[in-house]
């Protein structure tokens, strides 16, 4: 009876050898996660030492500005060139006009792309995945080749040198992906959900705003982090549009030659702060969208 029930050789090689493999499987892992949190960190550290390098400069008096090598660690801090910066000519007028055709260029992509990306979404017709590609493809032509008829025609509409002429173009250019992006959001929205609003006395607008609206604004949300970013930043259009009533970027583009450096560093990052608060303000607000639509 012993002999029965006792494990047989075989038994003890086999149990051996799952257990090697599951110590080969759990080293495996061990080693996956850690390549993947360092390749984590080293993207990371990637994208923020620039943005440290900036505002360490930013924030130092303007003698350390030129110095080399320089500390990694700041050993005084000052708000010299800062105000510098804020104080020159032409800075807060540009500055509310960056916000100005910022908060545009958002509402005006979000009223017309995001029925234009449900209509994609919910609406099956031919051609429709081409019209997909000839939206996207408008991207492809530069706005070199299109300043000029751009100028003229604002000329002629009488908003030249206007913060609505910068707006209406960088809507033009952020259009595209709001698009795309929001019918993306839609087509993963159920459609069952629409149809028993509409069976429980909703109509397609009451369906879209109080069913569809809720649960697609994540992806509303990502759009609008796209498009402020690019309002925010793009100068190409803002300095051909414009002559007086320019955006941030344009103003210190038209300096930028004749600045010293530490107002070159001030402005780099007034520049960039604003776009990181809304990006990490919005994400804040996205990320909780996206766990409320997962549960």
């Amino acid at each position: 009876m012993s002999d029965l029930t006792a494990p047989s050789r075989t038994d003890w090689v086999d149990s051996s050898e799952s257990l090697a493999e599951r110590r080969s499987r759990r080293r495996r892992w061990i080693l996956g996660r850690v390549a993947l949190y360092g390749m984590a960190v080293l993207f990371a550290a990637w994208v923020l030492a620039p943005i440290y390098l900036i505002t360490i400069t930013a924030f130092s008096p303007r003698e350390v500005v030129r110095e080399y090598p320089k500390h990694l660690i700041p050993r005084e801090f000052s708000a010299e060139s800062m105000s510098f910066f804020v104080n020159s000519a032409g800075v807060l007028g540009s500055l509310w006009n960056s916000v100005l055709v910022a908060v545009i260029t958002l509402v005006l992509s979000t009223l017309i792309g995001a029925p234009a990306g449900y209509a994609l979404a919910r609406f099956v017709f031919r051609g429709r995945d081409p019209y997909r590609l000839m939206i996207l493809s408008t991207r492809a032509f530069p706005i070199v080749i299109l300043s000029i008829p751009l100028a003229v025609t604002f000329i002629n509409w009488g908003i030249y040198d206007s913060i609505w002429a910068v707006a209406f173009m960088h809507t033009a250019l952020a259009m595209p992906f709001t698009i795309l992006i929001t019918s993306s959001i839609f087509i993963s929205v159920p459609h069952d959900l629409e149809e028993a609003a509409l069976t429980l006395g909703c109509t397609p607008l009451q369906a879209f705003l109080r069913v569809v609206m809720p649960l697609a604004l994540p992806g509303l949300a990502a759009a609008s982090i796209f498009t402020f970013v690019l309002s925010w930043n793009e100068v190409f259009a803002a300095v051909i549009l414009t002559l007086q009533e320019r955006t941030l970027p344009a103003q210190v583009l038209s300096v930028l030659t004749q600045s010293p450096p530490h107002f070159r560093f001030a402005a780099a990052w007034f520049l960039m702060a604003p776009s990181l608060v809304f990006i990490f303000v919005i994400r804040r607000y996205l990320l909780g969208l996206w766990g409320r639509v997962s549960r």
